[in-house]
């Protein structure tokens, strides 16, 4: 017996699970979210903001975040919220120093200063990666499940999904095929997508339409929000408790109850009843879905023919704090970081994505109002040469090829995944600082977020796990689901998701298919 019930559980924190939250809640079903352990991006010594993951909201232009902002009514209200990114990201390699702003006009002059032996090629590439999203913008503002289930499900995304470029015939098509081998454009195009995507495939492998719609996200205009992450989850969450849901982000499911061989609720840490719920919907992979119902319930299906996935790459990052003036002044937002070994793919030398943030603006009571956050993150193979306990040092010299104050102006440098103390220059030479005295990290070695490679290859070669989970009344939202699409594809499965569970309360369909929803209001 139960004594809590609530129609939908949802386990995790991340934009698949409130989004998917935020929706159920809108359509009138009650909710409850558990953060299942998962940490904020922001920690904090010494009263100095850390981050253990940097965040740019790629998916903010997406048609499908877009359906997303207008069912919750907030469109206008977000959009004041996001700031364009100019340029949208800066390219730091060996002899080359290049923006790609969103004005076309200025991004030719860097292509003519930097790159004037490919101009032409470019030209017609940007052309197609255009051409590819303008046609991807008008096939995902279809309602449709994806990946797709059932056979109806199938038929439906299978109309939208033949309008798409590159996942029929042409699957096989080489977007760079016309650059010389080796020529430094080619990373241009494929390191932005290699940091957007949760597929651990290397970057000249990704699928085709994947490449474009991922570098897309990086050059159609790209915005960011004053406080990072954590101002998209605190949105989400307001608009999730103003339409009666719950918010539990330090609780977690120890367990999820299945009876008669469907989830019926989860036991929660430190509780000995259960809390009731008719769906229970989780942002982890389909094997820590069926680890938590203890192998009950787990379909024939899912026991024999499960896509198979493995971790084959990690996010390792490192959270710098220095000093303002020992950067360069035109250091963007957002850069990618190319040191002069990674032609030769030394696996010691890993090129990074760089964020800039304000600690600031991130936290008004950060104690140190001229310095700068830097959030450093490289791609670690799982079988790669390079170990967990050098990779602090190796982000840090590259780093150092392309930013040659970076050693006098660091104050604090520290990395949540290595488990090594947080090191402090501030009075000249290097302090360690055990992990103990960190506010709101872990004591020991952070797992970091990992990259999926996915066997069979999934729905057009994007996905990877079904939406529905594989107990019957779970479903997924997370990274594993639409790995190819990267935070697009966390929203196609929130919205996917939410669609299938308000699909089996007719009630709640009818309620919603005479919602007034033609003109927002807040």
């Amino acid at each position: 017996m139960t004594s809590r019930h609530y129609d939908v559980i949802v386990l995790g924190r991340s934009l698949g699970a409130l989004t998917c939250a935020a929706l159920l809640a809108r359509r009138d079903f009650r909710v409850l979210v558990l953060g299942q352990g998962q940490r904020s991006q922001l920690y904090r010594y010494d009263q100095r903001v850390l981050s253990r993951r940097p965040f740019t909201f790629l998916a903010g232009s997406s048609p499908v975040f877009k359906r997303v902002l207008h069912e919750l009514a907030q469109s206008q209200q977000f959009r004041r919220r996001m700031q364009a990114l100019d340029p949208m990201f800066g390219w730091l390699s060996p002899g080359r120093r290049l923006e790609v702003p969103p004005d076309m006009e200025l991004f030719v002059r860097e292509i003519e200063r930097e790159f004037p032996e490919v101009r032409q090629l470019v030209d017609e590439l940007y052309t197609t990666v255009a051409q590819v999203n303008a046609t991807a913008d008008l096939a995902f503002e279809k309602d449709a499940v994806g990946p797709p289930g059932s056979w109806w499900e199938r038929f439906e995304t299978g109309r939208v999904s033949a309008t798409l470029p590159y996942v029929k015939a042409d699957r096989g098509a080489d977007l760079l095929s016309k650059f010389p081998s080796g020529h430094p454009f080619r990373d241009l195009l494929l390191l932005p997508a290699t940091f957007a995507t949760h597929l651990a495939l290397p970057a000249d492998r990704l699928p085709p339409f994947s490449l474009a719609r991922l570098h897309g996200a990086w050059t159609r205009g790209v915005s960011a929000l004053v406080q990072s992450e954590q101002e998209l989850s605190d949105f989400l969450i307001e608009r999730l408790e103003a339409h009666g849901g719950a918010v539990a982000l330090d609780r977690r499911a120890a367990s999820i109850v299945v009876r008669r061989g469907s989830a019926v609720g989860v036991i929660e840490d430190g509780e000995g009843e259960a809390t009731g719920s008719s769906a229970v919907v989780s942002d982890q992979s389909g094997e820590a879905v069926a680890e938590l119902s203890g192998g009950e319930g787990v379909t024939k299906y899912a026991q024999s023919d499960w896509p198979q996935l493995r971790a084959e790459a990690s996010r390792f990052v490192v959270s710098l704090r220095v000093k303002t003036e020992g950067l360069p002044d035109a250091l963007p937002a957002e850069s990618f970081v190319v040191p002069e070994r990674y032609a030769k793919r030394d696996p010691r030398s890993p090129a990074l994505r760089l964020s800039r943030l304000s600690p600031r603006a991130l936290d008004p009571d950060d104690a140190d109002p001229n310095g700068t956050l830097l959030i450093a993150e490289a791609l670690l193979p799982a079988r790669g040469a390079l170990t967990l306990l050098e990779a602090r040092d190796a982000v840090l010299g590259t780093l150092r090829e392309h930013l040659p104050f970076l050693d006098r102006s660091l104050s604090l440098v520290d990395s949540p995944h290595d488990g090594l103390p947080l090191w402090d220059f501030r009075n000249g030479a290097r302090r360690e600082v055990e992990r103990s005295h960190l506010h709101g990290a872990a004591a020991g070695v952070e797992a970091m977020e990992r990259l999926w490679s996915v066997e069979p290859a999934g729905y057009l070669e994007l996905s990877g796990e079904p939406v529905r989970g594989p107990v019957p009344g779970t479903y997924l939202v997370g990274k594993t689901v639409l790995p190819g699409l990267g935070q697009e594809g966390e929203l196609i499965a929130a919205w996917s998701a939410a669609r299938v569970i308000t699909g089996k309360d007719r009630q709640r369909q009818r309620m919603r298919r005479q919602m007034w929803s033609k003109i927002e209001t807040t």
